[in-house]
């Protein structure tokens, strides 16, 4: 369901920066806005160290990565 949102206090020059963007992006700035938005809020949430380790291959044996000294 659409919802209307209004944002107040925007100071000037992010009006104006929006804007631009809005224009260099051939849309208004009501749609850049909501592009803005769902970018930021769609994003992949961030995963944490543990999914990032678990989700990596195996590689090889321990002893595959043992330091010699020559």
């Amino acid at each position: 369901m659409a919802t209307n949102l209004i944002v107040r206090n925007v100071h000037p020059e992010i009006v104006n920066a929006l804007k631009a963007l809005a224009t260099r992006n051939g849309r208004s700035a009501e749609a850049e806005h909501r592009a803005i938005l769902e970018a930021a809020l769609r994003r992949p949430r961030r995963r944490s160290i543990a999914e990032v380790l678990a989700a990596m291959p195996n590689v090889g044996e321990d002893a595959d990565f043992q330091f010699h000294r020559f």
